[in-house]
């Protein structure tokens, strides 16, 4: 990475499936990115529990002694429903706030494969970065080609005009993890000028949190 300019990245926030997922391939690369993330001197936020393939990338991330920070919703702790998580919990009353929290408290944001939870939290950040309510970089590790339909439906709509080339390139692949943040690290957020005149104003509950009512 010669000549790049490297942002700082000191939390990583990972979203994936909570089942392990049908090839072993899914299982030894969350594990190995939590390794990374580790041998990297990065914490992890994630949704919490010890479940499928969140629960190998926090185990990783904690074996290197690294935080790690799981987010969950209240509803989820009940009868132990998804196990305990791999250090400190926060527990919030709803999926959104679980979100915009995830978003506030992380540098960056990758998404390992998963079902639909993954993709609308994936999708969520990247329409959020469009809508210039963050600017922080967001990436797909593509396992096995995991994530090659979603990355060619992305491009189709490119073509079809429904996503614009400026917004494309707010979400990155890598199939490897170190390239992975090493794109996140070197990631240039740029605005879309119309999009980034829109004012976001702080709400008036006790802690400040962005008006996230818009939504794509």
């Amino acid at each position: 990475m010669e000549g790049v300019s490297v942002r700082k990245i000191k939390k990583i926030c990972v979203f994936c499936g909570a089942n392990s997922g049908k090839d072993v391939a899914f299982v030894n690369a969350a594990f190995h990115l939590g390794e990374v993330l580790g041998k990297r001197k990065i914490d992890l936020v994630y949704g919490g529990g010890k479940l499928g393939l969140m629960g190998c990338v926090s185990t990783a991330v904690a074996q290197h002694e690294r935080q790690v920070l799981g987010i969950i919703p209240s509803a989820f702790t009940i009868n132990n429903l998804v196990g305990e998580t791999c250090g400190k919990e926060i527990k919030v009353a709803t999926m959104q706030e679980r979100l915009v929290m995830m978003m506030e408290l992380s540098d960056a944001f990758i998404a390992l494969p998963g079902g639909f939870g993954t993709l609308e939290e994936l999708f969520q950040m990247i329409s959020w970065a469009q809508l210039n309510i963050h600017n922080k970089p967001i990436g797909v590790l593509n396992i096995n080609g995991f994530f090659n339909g979603l990355l060619s439906f992305v491009d189709h709509a490119v073509k079809q005009e429904f996503i614009t080339p400026r917004a494309r390139k707010i979400l990155i692949s890598a199939t490897i993890a170190d390239e992975l943040v090493d794109k996140l690290q070197a990631f240039r957020f740029e605005s879309d000028p119309a999009l980034s005149k829109l004012k976001w104003s702080p709400s008036s509950s006790q802690k400040e949190k962005l008006d996230l009512t818009l939504r794509l």
